[in-house]
């Protein structure tokens, strides 16, 4: 036990036994200051000198630009615009697969390929309707007459926008219609004899949606006007515009020709869609 105690009391006494450090004049031996120093004092200088610097590095970090530097940080404003960038493509993607959607039934309505799951049984109910109602409601003979007027008048003009400024849609070709407008036979068009090369111009301004070549239907050029309103323009010798290009009304998109299968002789196939569904042209564009 008393081995212990003077074992305990000795490093006690170490710990607390004082020395002093002096700084000399190594020429001189000159003493220029002293300090007064036991292990104590070092161990806890040495703690707290430890502490104070890691506290001091971390909020050097924290609150300066100095984090950015550090690999596996990311700054508020980095993050930011990657959560930025992630939704913009998100949007992006979501817009891409709509107008690839679009572009697909565009195709499908330009090759014929139309699926009879388009008509579901509200549709239908809706039509048989809409024919009982036509068939009830028998027209007097003033009421023909405005009819036929406003027909004449919406000939010309058919069209308006949301502001109520009408538009009017211009014939893409002049010559002399060979077959009319006949959904019964699925013909969503009519056929316009010309010259081969006869320019082909817009009927309204619009967006080239698709322009290339088919088969069936040699070149072909769409355009979406506003208002859903879609031109489709079948048979030409070639073209003028490319996809994404903006046109105005008149302008020249092609020449028409022969080109494609489904064709015998130099003429143009012109159509028209709104909303999805086809549209008689001769009801809003004077061909004559």
């Amino acid at each position: 036990m008393a081995r212990k105690t003077s074992g305990k009391k000795s490093f006690r006494k170490r710990l607390v036994h004082k020395y002093r450090l002096l700084v000399l004049n190594e020429d001189t031996f000159e003493e220029r200051f002293s300090f007064r120093l036991n292990r104590l004092n070092v161990f806890v200088i040495t703690v707290f000198s430890a502490l104070g610097l890691i506290l001091g590095t971390t909020l050097l970090i924290a609150l300066t630009p100095l984090r950015e530097y550090i690999p596996g940080y990311a700054s508020t404003k980095l993050i930011k615009q990657a959560a930025n960038l992630s939704e913009l493509t998100d949007s992006l993607q979501q817009r891409l697969a709509a107008n690839e959607t679009y572009l697909q039934s565009i195709r499908e309505v330009l090759t014929g390929n139309l699926k009879p799951t388009a008509l579901n049984r509200d549709s239908i109910i809706e039509a048989v309707a809409r024919e009982i109602d036509d068939q009830l409601l028998a027209a007097s003979k003033e009421d023909s007459l405005l009819r036929e007027r406003v027909q004449q008048e919406d000939k010309y003009n058919p069209l308006s926008d949301e502001s109520g400024q009408d538009f009017v849609l211009f014939p893409p070709v002049s010559g002399v219609i060979t077959e009319t407008y006949n959904p019964e036979e699925k013909h969503f068009a009519i056929d316009i004899a010309t010259v081969k090369n006869t320019p082909v111009k817009a009927t309204a301004d619009g967006t080239v949606i698709l322009a290339e070549w088919t088969a069936d239907t040699g070149y072909i050029i769409v355009l979406r006007h506003k208002d859903n309103l879609i031109s489709v323009y079948k048979h030409n010798a070639s073209l003028s515009v490319e996809q994404g290009d903006l046109v105005k009304s008149g302008e020249v998109i092609a020449a028409s020709g022969n080109t494609g299968a489904l064709t015998t002789g130099p003429h143009l196939h012109f159509e028209l869609w709104s909303e999805g569904y086809p549209i008689n042209p001769t009801n809003f564009i004077d061909f004559n």
